[in-house]
């Protein structure tokens, strides 16, 4: 059986609700982050060096990195959720599959860390100071990097439901997280009607749904 070594409002939450798509009988372990570094337990380092997660077990196979793990559950037990090898839906497959975390997560990360800065603890003659830096970071990169990022995915799902192909697939499944987390804080409003009726339409999945109940409470979720 499958073991998600589970971590509470991360991307492994998508790694459950694949599972549910597949219908694959799973086990969770649950790891909670420390609230006040918001980094993972020690604990998952027994699972992966580098302690993080999502990581799953399936017999002696561990695969880390949600995107590897998507992959390696579709190759393995679902090669429907993919659309043929050499098809156009294909390389679209491929490309979303990637531009999820390489060029998507990237920026939203860097306004995270922004946002973080300018409400950063400091004495009162540094704070001008730092909240300019984390302005300007903003400014000049993050906010036109997302604006461009978001227009170039609300262009593509224009006249379709999924983001590769007819069907459903597991890069839909890998949008959707940056998306939640854009949605939430990253600027993803009502500019971007396509967008938000595609996050929609993931969250009213029923096994999205049964994800969450199995995962438990995810805060990027309406946060």
């Amino acid at each position: 059986m499958i073991t998600v070594h589970h971590l509470n409002n991360s991307r492994s939450q998508r790694v459950l609700w694949l599972l549910e798509e597949i219908g694959l009988d799973y086990e969770i372990k649950k790891y909670e982050r420390d609230p006040t570094t918001m980094r993972a337990p020690k604990a998952l380092r027994d699972v992966h060096p580098l302690g993080k997660s999502p990581v799953i077990s399936d017999g002696e196979i561990v695969v880390a990195e949600s995107g590897a793990i998507i992959e390696y559950l579709v190759d393995t037990y679902a090669p429907a959720l993919k659309p043929e090898a050499g098809s156009a839906a294909h390389r679209e497959y491929v490309y979303w599959m990637h531009f999820a975390e390489g060029s998507l997560m990237t920026p939203l990360l860097v306004k995270l860390l922004s946002d973080q800065i300018g409400k950063a603890k400091a004495p009162f003659f540094f704070k001008p100071v730092i909240r300019q830096v984390a302005r300007r970071m903003r400014d000049s990169f993050v906010t036109p990097e997302l604006d461009s990022l978001f227009g170039f995915i609300e262009s593509s799902l224009g006249g379709r439901e999924w983001i590769a192909g007819d069907a459903f697939s597991g890069a839909d499944v890998q949008l959707t997280f940056p998306l939640e987390a854009a949605a939430a804080r990253g600027g993803l409003d009502s500019r971007y009607p396509n967008l938000q009726a595609y996050v929609a339409r993931m969250h009213a999945r029923p096994a999205y749904k049964a994800a969450i109940e199995r995962g438990g409470a995810y805060g990027i979720v309406g946060s």
